[in-house]
């Protein structure tokens, strides 16, 4: 038998032969793969010219640090939050990304500059899709700080629609916080007017009912104390759970939160008063109890009544670190990028054209390869 080298000689030719008609085909036409890309990429970049320019204005803004309203109140409890694990933090950043793309300022945006009319449409459920695709806004991860960007045919008109939006962003979120803020403080206000009267009634019930050294024995002074702070504990975070409900459901992570916070406490009280004793000195030792708890709830309402003050009085400053200016230079469209795409486009198609005519024409002279091509024409043809 011959060698296996002398077997593959054959096909070696035959590759040999049509790598090189390749070569050929290509070499013979290189002045359209060569000048035809080029003439694609200048007759592109000549289009861009026609296209009208869009400029992108940029505002970057440091949202408020605060925590939220349930956050706020679970985080009060102290030492107690550690029974019930601590609240997820709300990132405000994220809040004011959903307010920015919120319909309420889109809107807004749209009446100040009358988009309707400058976007050519009919309806202002167009005008606020084309809006949202020439504004985007984004929080960073780690710094927090929120950039916005708003394209627009007018370099002055984009740098106002940026500054208008955290304009109005300020605006809403004033608005929002301030009224949450008032609820709580007024809430946590009636409260600690309440607390105040029943503490002074308190104690001139305890001054009635006399002194004696057989009340201290009987029920000492830190026990009562320790029973009286519990028992405010449980009032105060009953108070902050009838705060959260008027903002959330009870479904709502912050608020089991908050009612397991209670039973546990009320677990702890219930211990308290099923271990009390019983004595002639009953009746001092009550009082003096209620005036300890009337005592200490009315601390714990200043508290809460003085974190919803300084709530009202932060809620909602934003901070405004690169104000919008006219962009100088356009953002859209990209002249050099576009031409190297279209050279590049072009280069690939032509080269496609010329392999594949060359193809059709090496099939056309093989054997049977004339009649392939007639069918192939009728079958085109019939389409």
């Amino acid at each position: 038998m011959p060698a296996n080298g002398s077997v593959d000689a054959p096909g070696n030719a035959l590759d040999a032969s049509g790598g090189m008609d390749t070569l050929i085909a290509l070499a013979e036409r290189w002045r359209l793969l060569v000048i035809g890309p080029l003439v694609i990429g200048v007759l592109v970049l000549g289009i861009t010219y026609l296209i009208t320019p869009v400029f992108t204005a940029r505002t970057a803004f440091l949202p408020p640090q605060q925590q939220s309203t349930a956050t706020s109140a679970l985080a009060s409890l102290g030492g107690l939050s550690s029974l019930v694990g601590g609240a997820a933090q709300r990132t405000p950043a994220d809040q004011y990304v959903a307010l920015a793309q919120s319909t309420t300022v889109a809107d807004r945006i749209i009446d100040t500059f009358e988009l309707v009319k400058v976007y050519d449409k009919d309806l202002r459920v167009d005008a606020r899709k084309e809006l949202a695709r020439n504004t985007r806004v984004v929080a960073g991860k780690r710094d927090g700080i929120i950039v916005l960007e708003v394209d627009d045919e007018s370099p002055v008109r984009a740098a106002e629609m940026a500054n208008r939006y955290v304009e109005e962003l300020r605006l809403m979120t004033n608005r929002l916080a301030l009224t949450e803020a008032q609820q709580r403080r007024m809430f946590f206000e009636g409260h600690l007017q309440r607390t105040r009267d029943r503490l002074a009634q308190a104690q001139l019930l305890l001054q009635a009912s006399g002194f004696n050294q057989d009340s201290l024995k009987a029920e000492p002074k830190a026990a009562a104390e320790g029973y009286a702070r519990l028992k405010a504990e449980v009032t105060t975070a009953q108070a902050r759970l009838d705060a959260l409900r008027k903002a959330l459901t009870d479904t709502a992570p912050e608020v089991q939160q908050a009612e397991a916070a209670i039973a546990v406490l009320k677990s702890q009280l219930g211990r308290i008063e099923a271990t009390a004793g019983q004595g002639d000195s009953a009746d001092y030792v009550g009082k003096y109890r209620e005036f300890k708890y009337q005592e200490a709830l009315f601390e714990q309402f200043s508290r809460q009544y003085e974190l919803a003050r300084v709530d009202e009085s932060r809620e909602g400053q934003l901070q405004v670190i690169d104000v919008a200016q006219p962009p100088e230079k356009k953002s859209w469209p990209r002249r050099a990028l576009l031409a190297l795409a279209g050279t590049v486009s072009g280069f690939v198609v032509l080269l496609s054209y010329v392999l594949g005519s060359h193809r059709w024409r090496q099939t056309a002279r093989l054997p049977g390869g004339a009649l392939q091509v007639e069918r192939l024409r009728a079958a085109l043809g019939r389409r």
